[in-house]
């Protein structure tokens, strides 16, 4: 018999079980006379607020199919939804300071949410992200890795009534984590959610089957690449998740040397940082990519390891999070409830670095920040250039001409010469002549004869190039594109929303759409603006064939044909 379907027979006598014993050690007691910082007095109130939006979709009806259900956006019972619920309404329920301490009606709730997630759950152990996942491990990972730490506050609390939550929980847990050590995965992400949601059971149960699982994961090392990014390249959400599972996994199983991909994580996120504190995400490789982020993912790890290293960059990552991303924290609360540690006065800061050029190879990333303001040069990407200042975004410099179809810009090479970044890409556009006499399938199918097959004649050709250098206070783009004579090119310049365009003329018919027809422009947000220019007006053509549809953003064009070679200069 395997082990999923021993536990679909047997998982009502699992539950019987009583519980097994756990130790508190390092975790927060909450008859400790230890005096909260005002941050994490903050973020308990936030948290507070966090409870109220969360009961207001909560199923209170006892006629309800889905009672003590909470339901998501699209009014759905779902197991995330509900596992929200939990996470922040014990957090609030066993804080002092919380005005839902001990909370008679939050327990009442919770327990019947506790109840209900415990009735989502497969007899093999797992959940549904009913978005796209069933019967999914991974999606457990996340749910177990959120609640044992929950469940653990609620345990050493002196809420009354509290088993009503923490029996049916715990029972969730404990077939959950059978589920945690025979399932599978599907990104590299997984592996390490996995191993922490075991590492957090690991601290509640020390069954050495949930350190076999994770050892067995952990064999396949850790997907980080000589610059210091994970596999996925996911600035705001996968990478800050990895340096937090791996720290849950080094602090669960005693596995120090699992921080050192941490620290090296969080050393070259010095240089992802826009001078507002926001994180490039250009060079991600999943949804995350040239979403606005910030840092408050990072709040935890960069706090654990400033005060465990005495590390002043680290704290000064802190100070910059707190400034300007500390609201969005919140969800982390459940950290900084068990770990009075981190309740510590941080190490003095020392200074971020804000002026460098520096490649990271492996993301084909360029990035440069001078002070005030940075760049982005991205190879591979159609949008291959980006440029931050202060308040002020550039999101992209994009272009494409209509050469068959295909003329939107993506470099193929990159390289450095003299200080000047060079994007460069080759294109061709043949014509095909008759299939061979001898290969013709006698059919008349047009798809047995492929092209690939078949002589060319009439090739044009068409090379690109970007060329991107420094400028007192901004950069040069050089574009040259040449080959076939008379193309139609369009280059944006696409903003981010908000702002307001001087020194351009309005498109007739789209809106957020502006020509630059000579002389220099300037897009203003706030007290910042960025000048670009000059101009160049041949023909109206935005839309060239081939191109990406246009942005969802004020965007300025620049207009002409082949050969082209123009200059533009953003400060």
């Amino acid at each position: 018999m395997d082990r999923r379907s021993f536990i679909r027979k047997n998982g009502q006598l699992t539950l019987l079980a009583p519980f097994i014993p756990f130790t508190m050690e390092g975790l927060t007691g909450f008859s400790r006379e230890l005096q909260k910082p005002a941050w994490l007095i903050k973020m308990i109130a936030n948290n507070d607020q966090a409870v109220n939006r969360i009961q207001a979709r909560y199923v209170d009806k006892p006629s309800s199919p889905v009672f003590g259900a909470v339901l998501d956006g699209n009014d759905i019972a779902s197991p995330h939804a509900v596992t929200s619920f939990l996470k922040t309404g014990i957090c609030s329920l066993v804080s002092p300071e919380s005005d839902f301490f001990k909370d008679r009606a939050l327990v009442e709730n919770l327990g019947h949410a506790a109840a209900f997630l415990k009735n989502l759950q497969h007899e093999d152990g797992t959940i549904d992200l009913l978005s796209t996942n069933f019967h999914s491990t991974p999606d457990t990972g996340f749910i177990v890795k959120w609640l044992a730490p929950v469940w653990r506050l609620l345990e050493e609390s002196t809420v009354s009534e509290k088993e009503k939550i923490s029996t049916p929980l715990y029972g969730f847990l404990k077939q959950a984590g059978e589920a945690l050590k025979v399932g599978g995965i599907h990104t590299p992400n997984h592996r390490w959610v996995v191993c922490a949601a075991l590492a957090e059971l690991y601290k509640i149960n020390k069954d050495q089957g949930y350190l076999e699982r994770a050892e067995r994961w952990l064999m396949e090392g850790i997907d980080m690449d000589a610059d210091g990014q994970y596999e996925e390249k996911s600035s705001y959400i996968y990478s800050s998740l990895s340096n937090r599972v791996l720290i849950s996994m080094a602090r669960g199983f005693d596995k120090p040397e699992l921080l050192d991909y941490v620290r090296k994580n969080l050393e070259m996120n010095f240089y992802y940082l826009h001078p507002n504190g926001e994180i490039v995400t250009e060079a991600s490789g999943r949804q995350d990519n040239s979403i606005v982020g910030t840092l408050e993912n990072y709040y935890y790890p960069y706090r654990y390891l400033a005060l465990k290293d005495n590390n002043g960059q680290f704290a000064a990552a802190c100070k910059l999070i707190e400034d300007t991303a500390f609201e969005k924290t919140t969800g982390f609360l459940y950290y900084f409830l068990e770990d009075p540690d981190l309740w510590k006065d941080l190490p003095a800061a020392e200074p971020l670095p804000v002026n460098y050029a520096r490649t990271f190879e492996n993301s084909r990333l360029t990035r440069i920040r001078r002070g005030a303001y940075d760049a982005s040069i991205l190879a591979g990407s159609t949008a291959f250039f980006t440029f931050h200042k202060k308040q002020v975004a550039l999101q992209g410099i994009r272009f494409a001409s209509a050469f068959f179809g295909k003329g939107q810009f993506s470099s193929d090479s990159f390289s450095e010469e003299n200080g000047k970044y060079v994007l460069t890409s080759y294109l061709e556009g043949p014509y095909y002549q008759p299939f061979p006499k001898d290969e013709i399938p006698g059919d008349g199918d047009w798809s047995k004869m492929s092209r690939s097959e078949r002589p060319t004649s009439e090739v044009q050709h068409l090379t690109s190039k970007a060329t991107i250098s420094e400028d007192q206070e901004g950069f040069l783009i050089d574009i040259e594109i040449q080959g076939t004579d008379r193309v139609p090119v369009a280059v944006e310049l696409i903003f981010r929303p908000g702002g307001t365009f001087v020194g351009t003329v309005p498109h007739e018919q789209l809106a957020d759409v502006v020509y630059l027809k000579e002389d220099t422009g300037k897009y203003s947000y706030g007290e910042s603006a960025i000048h670009f220019g000059p101009g160049i007006h041949e023909h109206s053509w935005v839309q060239i064939r081939g191109a990406l549809p246009k942005m969802d953003a004020p965007t300025a064009y620049l207009c002409g044909f082949t050969p082209f070679h123009h200059q533009i200069r953003i400060s």
